[in-house]
């Protein structure tokens, strides 16, 4: 089978097929099949995504990769597959067995119903002596089968029968109910579509999704789910984004806004070219990341499975003093009965899972719990400025030739040296050359960036004729780059007209054999919601603001005033982000929101990195939150969301510690039997793991106008 290695950690491998390469009855098949291998602890095919999870333990790596490598459908078609899905039970099976096992062994004779339930109880023995013999560990487990040992040697073999079927039925809803929380994440981002109608030499035609290409002309209708992450060519619909963005209320799109896969036409009918499909669309990279994400605990969740493991020793040395002090069996197996770490064990990592899919309904991907965690504890947030706290489309304001040089002709070399970058800047620069029709040939040699400095080439000519200017070096970029890093000479007459627009503006610099010909004077409008953004979130507990820049001073001054944040570093290269973040993370918890190729180092440093979605791929890759609909308010959410999560998980906690207080102590004065307190350490169980799936966020913290606009 065709793969290559997606992602890999000591003992676990994300493999990644091309997609259509094994169905679902297939995929159960490959996760048997690798099942098998020695070393292989548990494999997932996922059908939709065309990926394999395989965890490992030893050093097996080698031979894993060589199983996968010779499974094919020659290998694995000759087992049908759907026997096996169709013999996994679901709950509603289960639960019948369970019961019905109950029930037929009411009705045996009574030496045959202890037999039976002898029978049924070695499983819980078994694990409880492995746990405690092989690896020396004194878990849940051993808790278990203690209670229902105790119970056999007393020959109370009705109480034992009834531990079992309640424990069974425990381990049953618990093993559900995780199951479907994780299952949900991903499979309410599923798209299920085969066929689409697009638009070929003028004719509309029905295609399969696999005869698809980028730049195809989709038409999407009423009703219709759109399949494809596309830019709208032609239409106007009403278009309901909220499996993207949780925006309550369906959003209009025209020419030349973009939509999303999963998301729904409710009204209109639009025609898309598309950019992506498959799986490079935003959805699937959703429920990508989320398969990733598991690997990510946070540090609160494996705190809570170690607590829950230290727990269980004390459990036992509270059943051995009660019993040594009332010589009362059954009041020391209450005790073993009603434990602490299986309500802590579940549903921690349950409310991480529930706020991860809320968060990535509502426009927001948190790669791991731990960075979830991260974002509650912080109190400091770092902001970039361009991309970030303005919009992402910056425009030329003016353009002024020196030296010889006309408007256009500074215009056209900065477009054509640009238009090889997706900076939101190097944009700006081409919509206005194409804005004046300034067409340009690709006449300068191989352009060379340097990161936050700018762009360094050669070029024949400007289409002058002019002496010496033939191949000249050409440079575009920052002050530091053209004079200081290039040593580009400057005239006091430039240096005044330059210091007049800095200003108002940031300034792009172009210099050619040496000499400066020019300047570009970029507005950079701010987002219309970042005030209210540091408003909002110094009211969840946010007490630091900064904002770093590669700009000048004064116009970074003039952002971070006009938004209230109080701290401003300017003119700062990648590695001088990196390192203001590094000198605040020594005594702050520190967020860094940022969009560009040179945030991504301080995106790094910091406890949590967050990246715009608009912006470059390398700061998403280096970021743990991304805001997918590009909305600053979204941060707000995810602060909102993340605290949330925490305060969430002590409050179980607190009803953890309580409820099962109250039925050890009802347990150990003989209120209620064993049974009965099995029964409701269950209950209690099932009702914590239920609340941690709830909703955390009622609402989002800003009119879907606001989000719209920005």
């Amino acid at each position: 089978m065709k793969f290559s290695i997606e992602h890999e950690l000591p003992g676990r491998l994300r493999l990644r097929c091309p997609e259509g390469s094994f169905t679902q009855a297939d995929g159960c098949v490959i996760a048997a099949l690798l099942e098998t291998q020695p070393g292989v602890t548990a494999a997932t095919a996922a059908h939709r995504t065309g990926s394999l999870l395989i965890r490992y333990e030893g050093d097996v790596r080698a031979s894993v990769l060589t199983a996968v490598e010779i499974l094919d459908d020659a290998f694995y078609g000759k087992i049908d597959g759907s026997v096996l899905i169709s013999e996994a039970p679901g709950l509603e099976e289960s639960l019948a067995s369970l019961f019905g096992g109950v029930v037929v062994r009411a009705l045996l004779p009574r030496t045959l119903r202890y037999a039976v339930t002898f029978l049924r109880s070695l499983p819980l023995l078994a694990r409880g002596l492995h746990s405690l013999w092989s690896k020396r560990r004194f878990n849940v487990s051993v808790l278990d089968a203690s209670a229902v040992g105790v119970s056999m040697l007393r020959r109370d073999f009705r109480t034992a029968t009834v531990i079992t079927t309640l424990l069974t039925l425990g381990n049953l809803l618990e093993s559900w109910t995780h199951k479907k929380s994780r299952e949900s994440l991903t499979d309410s981002l599923a798209l299920n579509i085969d066929r689409l109608w697009v638009k070929r030499d003028g004719q509309e035609v029905q295609i399969s999704m696999s005869d698809l290409q980028i730049g195809d002309l989709a038409i999407i209708r009423t009703g219709s789910v759109i399949p494809v992450d596309g830019v709208v060519c032609e239409g106007d619909a009403l278009v309901n984004q909220a499996s993207m963005t949780g925006e309550s209320e369906p959003i209009r799109r025209t020419p030349p806004l973009s939509v999303y896969a999963g998301t729904i036409v409710e009204e209109g009918e639009l025609l898309v070219r598309v950019t992506a499909f498959d799986s490079e669309t935003r959805i699937h990279k959703i429920a990508e990341m989320i398969h990733e994400s598991e690997a990510l605990k946070a540090d609160i969740q494996n705190k809570a499975e170690k607590m829950a493991d230290a727990i269980v020793p004390y459990s036992f040395l509270l059943a051995g003093g009660i019993y040594f002090w009332t010589r009362d069996a059954m009041r020391a197996t209450a005790a073993l009965l009603v434990d602490y770490s299986c309500a802590i064990r579940l549903s921690t990592p349950l409310t991480i899972l529930s706020a991860m899919r809320e968060g990535a309904r509502r426009g927001i991907l948190v790669k791991g719990g731990r960075f979830l965690e991260a974002l509650a504890a912080a109190d400091t947030v770092v902001f970039d400025k361009t991309g970030t706290l303005t919009v992402s489309a910056p425009c030329v304001a003016r353009v002024v030739p020196f030296d010889g040089y006309t408007r256009e002709e500074v215009l056209r070399t900065a477009a054509c040296l640009e238009e090889h970058f997706p900076h939101s800047i190097a944009r700006a620069v081409v919509r206005q050359a194409e804005k004046e029709r300034l067409s340009h040939r690709e006449e300068h040699s191989t352009v060379e960036y340097a990161v936050a400095h700018g762009i360094a080439s050669r070029i024949p000519n400007l289409g002058r004729d002019l002496p010496g200017d033939s191949n000249q070096k050409v440079l575009i970029g920052s002050a530091h780059f053209v004079f200081e890093d290039e040593g580009v000479g400057c005239t006091p007459e430039q240096r005044e007209v330059i210091d007049r627009e800095s200003e108002k503006c940031s300034v792009l610099f172009l210099a050619v054999g040496g000499r400066l010909a020019g300047i570009l004077c970029i507005e950079d409008p701010l987002r219309e919601d970042a005030r209210d953004v540091v408003r909002r979130l110094r009211e969840t507990g946010i007490t630091r603001f900064a904002m770093l820049t590669g700009d000048n001073l004064r116009v970074a001054e003039n952002v971070a005033g006009a938004i209230g944040v109080e701290e401003v570093w300017a003119q700062l290269l990648p590695e001088d982000k990196a390192e203001v973040v590094k000198q605040l993370k020594k005594d702050r918890k520190v967020v860094m929101v940022g969009d560009g190729i040179n945030d991504s180092p301080a995106l790094a440093s910091a406890d949590v990195g967050v990246a715009m979605r608009s912006g470059a791929d390398i700061a998403q890759e280096a970021a743990d939150v991304v805001l997918s609909d590009n909305r600053l308010h979204a941060l707000v959410d995810a602060r909102r969301l993340s605290v949330g999560a925490m305060e969430k998980i002590y409050r179980n906690y607190a009803f953890i510690v309580g409820a099962n207080s109250l039925l050890l102590g009802l347990g150990l004065s003989g209120t209620i039997t064993p049974a009965m307190s099995a029964l409701l350490h269950n209950l209690a169980t099932i009702g914590s793991s239920l609340y941690s799936l709830t909703p955390i966020l009622e609402k989002p913290c800003e009119s879907d106008e606001v989000g719209a606009r920005t």
